[in-house]
């Protein structure tokens, strides 16, 4: 099994910036894509950038040019670094990685627990 653990939440002002990170961990054979979504109150969980095994990025397009998604595959960890944050950035933010946990298996998808991002106006 992989488990995911988010960190780097919290509270910022409004055109502040956060470092989110996700460190993997267990039996991981191979780390596919890597991807954060949010989660505010009362609404369904929403993509916000993803990277692939290549290192390469795509953004929601309200994201592009303010959050910026990395990954260290030597520690398992993805970033998303979070720049002139708005009060609408605040949620619950979770990373997903597809990942094989075997030579022969094939890719599941885990989640992390998330991390709060509140963000004060």
């Amino acid at each position: 099994q992989v488990q995911l653990v988010e960190s780097g939440g919290g509270l910022v002002q409004a055109g502040g910036s956060l470092r989110l990170s996700c460190v993997a961990s267990g039996n991981i054979f191979f780390i596919g894509d890597m991807a954060w979504y949010r989660q505010a109150p009362g609404k369904q969980r929403d993509l916000v950038a993803t990277i692939n095994s290549r290192g390469t990025a795509t953004y929601t397009d309200s994201k592009k040019g303010r959050f910026n998604i990395s990954r260290d595959d030597a520690k398992n960890t993805v970033y998303l670094q979070m720049n002139r944050l708005k009060a609408e950035d605040a949620a619950v933010y979770y990373c997903s990685v597809f990942a094989r946990v075997s030579e022969v298996g094939g890719l599941a998808k885990y989640w992390g627990k998330g991390t709060l991002v509140t963000v004060s106006s």
